[in-house]
């Protein structure tokens, strides 16, 4: 039975592995070919793990009841001493059940990046109780299912990316949405960033009326991750092309008006001060 079950092992392991390898694969990320690769980088180890405890169990049972012991009492004794681990291991049976349900809902998959909380970070891997997850910095938190709670998912479909722009009050704001329309054929007609534009870049117009600017809105929406890259190179392009088409961003200054002989008060009031003290030595 021990070697029927060591063959069985290395059978369904090298099948899992496989699995596992091949769903490593480089693909078009965002496709149905990628979601169902990450899928089973996230279900095949657990797979796994699972099939190795229950050929364990199933061949420590058979080799028993082959040798003459009465294996009922076994199973009625390992049940209630299930029932007490339970009750003793709350926490415990919590993690676990979380995990079931969260990977029946799909939440989250290898490779994601996810948010809970004051825990954040791509998902690296999963144990029976709790998910690693990688901060974008580097550190490495391991987190229990119970946990969790609510997850927010940012790797999933697509992701909208709103900016504000500050511009003068004396700009010509047609001119600007001009200008960002070119910006957007050109990011378009970009091989580097069109694949990852779902809708371009847009001018929304004016979000209000600041201090010292007219605050204009942006939008765009691309595929997850690759945000913060397009936003980067759309920040480029709009200060090359404002530069050169005299629109300005407006930023907050302090402007002092006066005659050369006006002098300030709090001036005036040091010099009045130091001539009064000297009078009074003299």
């Amino acid at each position: 039975m021990i070697l029927v079950a060591d063959f069985l092992w290395q059978v369904t392991k090298m099948a899992v592995n496989a699995g596992i390898a091949n769903a490593e694969d480089p693909t078009e990320p965002g496709t149905e070919a990628a979601v169902r690769q990450a899928r089973l980088r996230t279900l095949l180890p657990i797979f796994r793990n699972i099939l190795l405890v229950l050929i364990v169990v199933l061949a420590g049972l058979t080799a028993l009841a082959a040798l003459g012991v009465e294996i009922g009492p076994l199973i009625a004794g390992a049940g209630v001493f299930g029932v007490a681990v339970g009750f003793g291991a709350q926490t415990l049976v919590k993690d676990v059940i979380s995990r079931i349900f969260y990977l029946l809902d799909d939440a989250f998959r290898v490779g994601e990046y996810i948010q809970s909380g004051s825990y954040k970070g791509m998902v690296e891997s999963f144990s029976l109780r709790s998910v690693k997850l990688r901060h974008h910095r580097g550190p490495i938190c391991t987190v229990p299912f119970g946990q969790l709670g609510a997850v927010q998912n940012m790797s999933r479909d697509w992701v909208i990316d709103k900016f504000q722009i500050g511009v003068t009050y004396d700009t010509d704001l047609e001119k600007a949405r001009k200008l960002i329309k070119k910006i957007r054929q050109e990011l378009a007609e970009d091989p580097e960033y069109a694949r990852h534009i779902i809708e371009p870049l847009k001018m929304q117009g004016v979000e209000q009326f600041g201090e010292y600017a007219i605050q204009t809105r942006c939008k765009l929406t691309t595929k997850p991750g690759e945000q913060f890259v397009i936003r980067r190179k759309a920040f480029a392009r709009i200060k090359q092309a404002f530069d050169e088409n005299g629109i300005r961003f407006a930023f907050p200054t302090v402007q002092v008006s006066g005659g050369e002989e006006a002098t300030p008060a709090a001036a005036r009031h040091v010099i009045e001060r130091i001539s009064s003290e000297k009078s009074a030595v003299e």
